[in-house]
């Protein structure tokens, strides 16, 4: 069984944020097609292809599908297959880092100097530990081969 394709829409080329969107999609797909997937998996995609070649060109609906349908998939890959876009972790981590590092560093650093505005010292501290946990992990999928070659972005 194999990907479908998508629908061309010539018509998108209007909306730049569309457009951004529907080609980052195309890469993700085509970007799958390389791996060995799992039949369910392959269903999986395929029933959200034909939902998004269903929709009409107008931009709100379809973008709203292109998200919907690659965040779906996303996460499938990631279930089933242990699989992950490029910088996963990185951004993950990023924001772990913050919330669960940073404040607490910060408010340990103000409450030793006995000056509560430090406590957005601690922030940056965390963002760091963060990016360096997240990036080693990426580097870890990458070399086991469960690193898809597209970086997916909001």
């Amino acid at each position: 069984m194999e990907i479908k394709e998508l629908k061309n829409r010539p018509g998108i080329n209007q909306s730049t944020k569309l457009n951004i969107a529907y080609v980052q999609f195309n890469n993700l797909l085509h970007e799958l097609r390389k791996k060995k997937l799992s039949d369910e998996t392959l269903r999986a995609i395929n029933n959200g292809i034909v939902k998004l070649n269903a929709v009409s060109d107008s931009d709100k609906d379809l973008a709203k599908q292109i998200k919907s349908t690659q965040l779906h998939i996303i996460k499938l890959l990631e279930k089933d297959h242990k699989m992950v876009t490029k910088n996963h972790y990185r951004n993950l981590w990023l924001a772990l880092g913050m919330a669960a590092f940073g404040i607490p560093l910060g408010v340990a650093f103000g409450a030793v100097l006995d000056n509560m505005a430090l406590l957005a010292i601690g922030l940056p501290i965390g963002m760091l530990i963060g990016i360096a946990v997240g990036t080693r992990l990426d580097k870890k999928a990458h070399a086991e081969g469960r690193q898809i070659d597209v970086e997916v972005k909001a």
